[in-house]
């Protein structure tokens, strides 16, 4: 679900209301906290608590003069400067939006027969599809094609011949890895290529070139593994999320629409 409204500022305004704080450290006696911290290094996935201790020390350090020096801006009159009015009443419409949408989304909740019956009308939707293990070899011409086939039927030991041919024939960049494509889906490849595949045997190879719009393929199949149907259970917190995101979208598009009756619009 896309956010009409974004604010890096906002963000964090936000996370710090709404969620609980650790603090680090307090300067005359106002918390240094982990949102304060985030706003530091600025990258979720650091944990202050599992990096080394003077590196800890140094962001915390940081926090404490920034905490220092917007103290200082704030007693000096910061507040009555007109960059500052703008950037607050711009940080106030973002924070009111998403504080607004938070609590209309918390509001929505759908029963165990809701849930159900979503899933029972898009069962088809709720798959592992079958996917692929193979190789290939990437050629300009069909004649090219061809000859590697022939000398594929050839060999005795038709995958090491096949990973030789890919290193010294093949224009694709997999030839670096004997052609190997790693496992996929037939939909993720264009459809020439996913139609070949789904024809092979495992272990078998194309008996004659496929032809796509980046060349001809010489497909060799290493394994296929079946799709599998998901149950109720193992999609039933991504169904709810579908639905709440369905619902939202669907109030938020109406609301708009009342809202823009009323409103004096200029689009300049």
């Amino acid at each position: 679900m896309k956010k009409i409204v974004t604010s890096f500022v906002a963000s964090l305004v936000l996370a710090s209301a709404l969620s609980a704080a650790e603090i680090y450290a307090t300067v005359d006696g106002e918390n240094i906290t982990k949102q304060d911290i985030e706003m530091i290094v600025q990258d979720p996935r650091v944990d202050l608590n599992k990096i080394p201790a003077e590196a800890r020390t140094q962001v915390i350090d940081q926090a404490i003069n920034k905490k220092l020096l917007a103290k200082k801006a704030l007693k000096d009159g910061i507040e009555k400067d007109p960059q500052y009015a703008e950037a607050m009443s711009k940080i106030k419409e973002d924070l009111a939006f998403q504080v607004w949408q938070k609590n209309e989304v918390d509001k929505l909740k759908f029963s165990d027969t809701e849930k159900k019956d979503f899933y029972e009308k898009n069962k088809d939707k709720f798959n592992i599809p079958e996917t692929f293990e193979a190789s290939h070899i990437l050629v300009d011409t069909e004649a090219e094609a061809q000859s590697i086939i022939n000398d594929l039927n050839k060999a005795q030991n038709k995958e090491a011949k096949f990973k030789e041919l890919a290193k010294a024939k093949s224009k694709d960049p997999s030839k670096a890895n004997g052609g190997f494509l790693g496992k996929f889906a037939a939909e993720q490849m264009v459809p020439e290529f996913g139609n070949a595949v789904k024809l092979l045997q495992k272990g078998g190879y194309s008996k004659s070139p496929v032809k796509s719009q980046f060349g001809y393929h010489v497909i060799l199949l290493k394994d296929k593994f079946p799709g599998k149907a998901l149950s109720y259970n193992e999609v039933e917190g991504e169904i709810n999320q579908v639905l709440i995101g369905n619902s939202f979208g669907k109030k938020v598009k109406e609301l708009i629409q009342d809202l823009r009756k009323d409103a004096k619009i200029v689009i300049k």
